[in-house]
């Protein structure tokens, strides 16, 4: 029992700690809304981070909270910039269109994005033909089997890099990538796991594969040139998982098989 009570009482120390370090400086504060509002951008491409309020059409879901509670600690107001695509937020910070990002990491994103460490790990996996002879992850990278992604996202970037025998079929996005399995164009769709899921439970003539071929980490990102709005965002984003806040938000947006990044190291 007394050894419950220590450990509770050490975890609420860090969190307390965590939190009393959350203090933005002044700098901070102007890096990350160097025009008065806190731009964030939102991708309703991933539907495990965002979603929108079906009455209102607000941006709900972790990213839009982590958003609100970050412009609550900046007292800034937060505006919020929709995307359709992961690739359309990479694209646009080249332009200065927002101020922070929620992206996965990826070493061509970093060129221009300064990253957190995750706050979230979600998986990127395939989806099939239900009659396909592919049956597991290691069948897809061969010789005559096509990818359809999404140009852009995290397991385009990725696949890239790692396929060894498989090609890729980019779309302009994964509306557009789902088409070309729907159409017998590829033989396989790389996706986040959860909507490959659900669209698979919608398509009986579909099915995912069991594994992954990569863990993606979310992380929140700003550009590359703000130093002090970078450190002040990776010791929010550690606070947040600390206090069971991604872990809540999450929860409340019904992403239950999403899970928490574990603290940076």
């Amino acid at each position: 029992m007394l050894k419950r009570v220590a450990a509770l009482a050490g975890i609420l120390l860090a969190t307390s700690a965590a939190a009393a370090d959350l203090t933005p400086s002044a700098d901070a504060v102007k890096e990350l809304a160097p025009t008065g509002q806190l731009r964030a951008a939102i991708n309703y491409g991933n539907s495990v981070l965002a979603q929108k309020d079906p009455k209102t059409g607000a941006p709900v879901g972790i990213s839009a909270a982590l958003a609100r509670e970050l412009g609550r600690r900046l007292q800034r107001p937060v505006d919020f910039v929709p995307y359709d695509e992961a690739g359309a937020v990479t694209a646009a910070a080249r332009t200065g269109a927002w101020d922070v990002a929620f992206l996965a990491v990826d070493p061509v994103r970093a060129a221009d994005i300064g990253f957190t460490a995750p706050y979230v790990v979600i998986e990127g996996t395939y989806a099939v033909p239900a009659a396909s002879p592919l049956t597991a992850i290691e069948d897809v990278d061969h010789a005559g089997v096509h990818i359809g992604v999404a140009k852009g996202s995290a397991y385009d970037l990725y696949l890239t890099r790692s396929l060894r025998q498989a090609e890729l079929v980019r779309a302009e996005d994964t509306a557009a990538a789902v088409t070309l399995l729907e159409q017998h164009r590829v033989e396989a769709l790389a996706g986040v796991r959860q909507p490959l899921v659900r669209y698979a439970t919608q398509h009986p003539d579909v099915r995912v594969l069991p594994g992954r071929f990569m863990e993606i980490g979310q992380a929140m990102g700003t550009l590359k040139d703000r130093p002090a709005g970078l450190a002040y965002l990776a010791r929010f984003v550690e606070a947040m998982k600390a206090s069971g806040f991604v872990a809540q938000a999450l929860a409340e947006s019904g992403q239950h098989d999403a899970a928490v990044a574990p603290p940076a190291p």
